[in-house]
């Protein structure tokens, strides 16, 4: 459990640092999240930090149940009312948050902050590789509710990692570095190649 929470640290520092040397242009260019830019990426990422446990079961009652919709309109709620600085600011101080997302623990946390990294870095052109010992992690706790949410339907195929011990599924060999796999399983955009 410790170990995962320094994971978690870790990556948040890297983000942190890495949003620092963003321009003010960059935090307005898209990201992979289809209508957001880096800046309502990070508000999502900050919501955790920012929002009690009411406030949220709250925004989700009036988006009428729906989780995503919320999100959506607290991000860009949240993008009206804070900085670029404020942002960077809320991330910085919560490094060693303790939030897990509901069911996903600390495994979940560090899978959020990856996968939301990857939509900045990524769109950004940025070439950052998250460090394996991460990637390990969130690969590890796929499964196929998370895959099923994504959108993404992997029937027929197998994933399997270049640069790490990781496979996924059966049939036809898909094969790519921890990353790309990342990408492809959380429906984002990736290069990756099918074996004959």
């Amino acid at each position: 459990m410790t170990e995962i929470r320094e994971l978690v640290a870790a990556e948040r520092t890297d983000l942190v640092e890495l949003l620092a040397g963003l321009s003010a242009e960059d935090w307005d260019k898209p990201s992979l999240c289809s209508g957001w830019r880096v800046r309502e990426v990070v508000a999502h990422i900050t919501m955790p930090y920012r929002y009690s446990t009411a406030r949220v079961l709250l925004g989700i009652a009036k988006a009428g149940g729906r989780f995503n919709k919320f999100s959506e309109r607290a991000a860009r709620a949240d993008t009206a009312a804070l900085s670029n600085a404020e942002l960077l600011e809320c991330l910085r101080d919560n490094t060693n948050h303790p939030w897990q997302p509901p069911g996903g623990g600390y495994e979940g946390a560090l899978s959020h902050d990856v996968i939301h990294g990857l939509d900045m870095t990524v769109a950004l052109g940025i070439g950052r590789r998250v460090p394996l010992e991460r990637l390990q992690v969130v690969l590890g706790g796929v499964q196929a509710k998370h895959i099923k949410y994504f959108g993404v339907d992997l029937s027929g195929t197998q994933l399997r990692a270049t640069d790490l011990d990781w496979s996924y599924g059966a049939g036809e060999v898909v094969t790519g570095t921890a990353q790309d796999l990342l990408l492809l399983v959380s429906g984002r955009e990736t290069s990756v190649r099918r074996n004959s």
